[in-house]
């Protein structure tokens, strides 16, 4: 899956239309809300993601190579 934060947008504001559906019953507007909180629980843990990879980008552009062996070795275990 090669999914970019522009695809999120597209999720997000889609959701935004499901909601603004004036037909829907009292029963289908509940469950459109409990969706979205769903995805903006997991659009918040994405945007805090691109977050930190680009504070890391920006510590790579400040301090170049030195900086690597400071940075945590995320998704690599010790062992």
């Amino acid at each position: 899956m090669k999914n970019k934060l522009g695809d999120l947008n597209n999720h997000l504001f889609a959701q935004l239309e499901r909601l603004s559906e004036e037909q829907m019953s009292g029963e289908q507007i509940e469950q459109e809300v409990k969706r979205t909180e769903a995805i903006v629980s997991v659009a918040d843990q994405i945007v805090g993601n691109a977050e930190l990879q680009l504070k890391a980008a920006k510590l790579f552009a400040e301090h170049g190579q030195a900086v690597l062996p400071m940075l945590p070795k995320i998704g690599k275990s010790d062992a």
